[in-house]
């Protein structure tokens, strides 16, 4: 099925402090790279072994379990999100606290490899959802967490999310 190229948000489609996560997606198909990052997010994971799905790296700091939960949960929102938009429902959402999520998620009981795949089943189901998409439904927006955001954002944004926390596992976790 062919789909349209989903175009990088302008700064005006989302609240700047998603910034950050849009500037770490570089340029080009975003469904495709969506794609690319699950792959190398599960390879990533992959390389803990189930023995390491417990470390933090600091007191107090999340486990790779729990950062692989957040980033799943965290894109569940997202889209979530995105459907809402694009089908033209502009009831204001409510925030997340992520802590909250995370403390509730119960994900030291579960295996590393069960949460990759949750997490790789979350993502073909985000980029389905997308995939499925007019260019009018890709402009459309509504109010998330107080901030305006269109539907493209959200995709975007769900992007760098991903892409900041395998940065973090890789420069935080796999260290030692």
């Amino acid at each position: 099925m062919s789909h349209l190229i989903i175009p990088r948000p302008s700064p005006g489609e989302f609240a700047p402090f998603y910034a950050r996560y849009l500037e770490a997606v570089p340029d080009g198909d975003l469904l495709r790279l969506l794609e690319e990052g699950a792959s190398e997010t599960l390879d990533l994971l992959r390389a803990f072994g189930e023995e390491r799905g417990d470390y933090r790296y600091a007191p107090g700091k999340w486990s790779v379990k729990e950062v692989v939960g957040h980033v799943a949960d965290t894109e569940r929102v997202f889209a979530y999100r995105a459907l809402r938009f694009a089908r033209g429902d502009e009831t204001p959402l409510p925030g997340f606290e992520q802590n909250q999520y995370v403390a509730a998620g119960g994900f030291s009981r579960r295996t590393l490899a069960d949460l990759a795949e949750e997490y790789a089943d979350v993502r073909k189901t985000t980029v389905k959802l997308l995939a499925g998409m007019d260019a009018p439904a890709l402009r459309r927006g509504g109010v998330a967490s107080g901030h305006r955001m269109t539907v493209r954002a959200a995709a975007w944004i769900i992007a760098g999310h991903e892409q900041h926390h395998a940065q973090l596992l890789r420069a935080r976790y796999l260290t030692d």
